[in-house]
């Protein structure tokens, strides 16, 4: 499942980044790496950008970003 499918209060663990070179640089640069725990906060009204949880933090990240994004939802 991709990250932009999630909806609000959903947790979930990132299982892979993709995307080409410039954009992986920069969602791993965020912390969004291969293991880490993410919660989602809101979605904007088009669901562009959403908030997100992780490692303590809030971050705002594109729908086009968080396409890229592989994620198992945690129960």
């Amino acid at each position: 499942m991709k990250l932009s499918e999630l909806e609000p209060g959903t947790k979930a663990v990132v299982l892979d980044v993709q995307g080409d070179f410039n954009v992986k640089k920069k969602l791993l640069g965020m912390g969004i790496v291969r293991g880490t725990e993410l919660k989602v906060i809101r979605n904007a009204p088009l669901k562009d950008p959403m908030e997100i949880e992780v490692r303590g933090y809030n971050l705002s990240i594109r729908k086009a970003e968080a396409e890229n994004v592989i994620v198992e939802v945690l129960k």
